[in-house]
């Protein structure tokens, strides 16, 4: 097979009109991966106290959709062979409005039912939308995940920032339940996908058997490596604002902190996934943002408050390139869309338990040293981490 030739030949779908359609779908879809969760952290102290519930309890609804994504994700491929790869992501779309939905209805249960449904269904978009760049427009794979990641994080950041006033002014609820407008946007536009000429499972098969992704030592590499960025990122989004506190920063200000490395994302993300696609080796992109890494983590550990705005800058270029970066691993390490998605299912399920477990660990460890010096010694030995598994996996090699 050619893997510098699309899987599929379809007049519609090369006309300007369908091309542009098919990106609208995917920008509207990159924008219900990310606004159901980064919704909430404004708001917890809402939600907490219109339900009674416990600091434990909404501490854990941002646990519960890392621990869906590991759950989901080695499953996510294998549904997608049977169903098709648009139809499973448009299911994964009604899924994900009926979680928030759910998740609005204003009592504790629905609470928790519609976060886990949410999870389940993000953990689909999350594994199968880089396989399907690569079975869709493979000459173009940079590109679109470059577009996908973009539109994650500028929606993430304006979810963030809009769910605090709609919660004061009009209720949690509705803070929670705005992204449904996302949602059937999605639903919407995804229709003419639908009609049209679909990717075909058959395309993506192969005589040869089936590859066992725990078997390879460079599929737990890169599985390594969305583990230690996601945790980084999970981590430094509930953590950061909290340190700046701690060394003297007001509340209104450290909360700005977390907008600033949100939005310095985002060139990096766009452009790091564009380069590694031309490259023979990403090597040279692990080595700039785990600089990046280290020079933050260093301002923050030193306590030169004064520079925070700096220190946040560094960090969300790394963090745009590091998340850019592991996207593009799952095809470029792979042969075939489906063992890209194979490979994304095994890398997001393994990853995500190791991030899962993060917020908590750091919890832990500021609680038992009474000080954030620990935690962020921590947040530089994962970048270390981060560094290994990343160069091995930018090595031009397949699973």
């Amino acid at each position: 097979m050619d893997l510098e030739r699309p899987l599929y030949q379809n007049k519609k779908l090369s006309s300007n009109q369908s091309i542009l359609l098919f990106i609208i779908a995917i920008f509207l879809f990159a924008t219900t991966l990310r606004t159901p969760l980064t919704v909430v952290g404004p708001i917890i102290e809402f939600i907490r106290d219109g339900l009674s519930i416990s600091n434990v309890l909404a501490g854990f609804l941002t646990t519960i959709p890392l621990l869906a994504f590991a759950i989901v994700s080695p499953f996510a491929a294998r549904i997608a062979r049977k169903l098709g790869m648009e139809w499973t992501l448009f299911y994964s779309v009604v899924l994900l409005c009926i979680g928030i939905l759910f998740r609005s209805l204003g009592a504790t249960s629905t609470l928790l039912i519609g976060t886990i449904l949410i999870g389940v269904a993000i953990a689909f978009g999350n594994v199968l939308i880089p396989s399907y760049f690569k079975l869709k427009f493979p000459l173009h794979i940079g590109l679109l995940t470059g577009i996908y990641s973009v539109s994650m994080n500028i929606s993430a950041g304006l979810a963030a920032g809009f769910s605090h006033p709609i919660a004061s002014s009009v209720g949690w609820e509705f803070a929670l339940g705005f992204s449904l407008i996302l949602g059937l946007l999605t639903l919407i536009i995804w229709v003419p996908i639908l009609k049209d000429s679909k990717v075909e499972m058959k395309f993506a098969q192969t005589n040869a058997p089936k590859k066992q992704m725990w078997k390879s030592p460079l599929a737990w590499a890169i599985a390594a490596a969305m583990g230690f960025q996601s945790l980084i990122f999970y981590c430094s989004s509930a953590w950061l604002p909290d340190i700046f506190i701690s060394q003297g920063m007001n509340a209104q200000r450290a909360g700005w902190m977390g907008s600033i490395m949100q939005l310095s994302q985002i060139p990096l993300t766009f452009i790091i996934p564009i380069i590694a696609g031309k490259l023979q080796s990403q090597r040279p992109i692990v080595v700039l943002f785990t600089v990046f890494y280290f020079i933050g983590f260093t301002g923050v550990l030193m306590e030169w408050t004064s520079l925070a705005v700096l220190w946040m800058v560094f960090l969300g270029f790394a963090g745009g390139a590091s998340f850019g970066l592991v996207l593009m691993f799952f095809t470029l390490r792979t042969e075939t869309a489906f063992e890209a998605a194979d490979l994304s299912g095994f890398a997001q399920s393994i990853g995500y338990l190791i991030a899962a477990v993060g917020p908590v660990l750091f919890g832990f460890v500021h609680d038992v040293t009474n000080s954030w010096t620990m935690p962020i010694a921590i947040f530089l030995i994962v970048s270390g981490l981060l560094f290994v598994a990343s160069f091995i996996s930018a090595k031009k090699q397949y699973v």
